[in-house]
């Protein structure tokens, strides 16, 4: 059994060029406390370093994860000692984790997220921060899902990772998201941990009838169904998303591919 690397290497959103420049000259980042996503990493104040992710606001540099720090300090601290600034403030007395780190360094080649999409917190590790070209190498999950992300990239089926859906009342966070022409693919990888009394299996119903609505076809595998058919469950991808007209390319969006549906020959899983 491989070790577990400790994710104490955090990606966050940076939502503007004000918290930027915040970021930039004052060396902190703020997290609101009630904020139901916290990283553990926060909480337990073990984050080493911290990088942000660009959205479409900063232009040219939009979609990519340059601009990195070390972790010196985290501390508590009300919106108002943060940002005294803003007169009449209603959340004024609002607790913020105030995460302060020492000068931001830049990697020499920024890590690019091909498809624009949505980002708050990637958990991840220094080693797969280093080594990351683009945004879906930066992640770092369980080991059921690092192994099919492995078998997905040496089958050359490009996906998203832990890709965000929103919707107005809801949000999904789906393992790994494909884009064929005529409609995109959830693929799940449900662990033993979850996923197996009544109500999850109710929840996960609920849940993939919300996604069909939305546009999305729910592909979900087992722990054992990927351990020990590995083969069959690439299969089954291509099948799938050959069937909705082709994979789109990362880059060029108005390009599709159709899968070799050939089964691999994969050996069981081990971790």
């Amino acid at each position: 059994m491989k070790h577990q690397e400790t994710r104490d290497f955090l990606i966050a959103l940076i939502k503007d060029k004000r918290d930027f420049k915040i970021a930039q000259e004052q060396h902190w980042y703020r997290i609101p406390v009630k904020t139901r996503r916290v990283p553990k990493s926060v909480i337990d104040k073990s984050l080493k370093h911290i990088a942000f992710y660009h959205p479409q606001k900063f232009g040219e540099d939009a979609y990519r994860i340059k601009w990195y720090g070390e972790v010196k300090n985290i501390s508590i601290a009300r919106r108002k000692e943060l940002v005294p600034d803003i007169l009449n403030d209603p959340k004024a007395n609002d607790e913020y984790y105030k995460i302060q780190f020492h000068e931001l360094r830049a990697r020499q080649e920024p890590i690019i997220s091909y498809r624009p999409r949505r980002i708050l917190f990637i958990s991840t590790t220094l080693r797969h921060f280093q080594q990351a070209r683009q945004i879906n190498e930066v992640f770092y999950e369980s080991p059921l899902e690092e192994k099919f992300w492995e078998v997905m990239r040496n089958e050359k089926i490009d996906a998203e990772r832990q890709y965000i859906e929103m919707t107005k009342n809801r949000t999904f966070y789906l393992d790994f998201a494909l884009f064929c022409k005529e409609r995109k693919i959830d693929i799940e990888c449900d662990g033993d941990a979850f996923h197996l009394d009544e109500a999850d299996v109710k929840r996960d119903k609920k849940r993939n009838n919300l996604l069909e609505s939305l546009g999305w076809a729910v592909l979900r595998f087992t722990t054992e169904e990927i351990q020990k058919n590995p083969g069959e469950v690439i299969q089954q991808v291509k099948k799938t998303a050959n069937r909705y007209g082709g994979l789109q390319d990362v880059v060029d969006r108005t390009l599709f591919r159709y899968l070799d549906e050939g089964s691999p020959q994969l050996k069981l899983f081990e971790f």
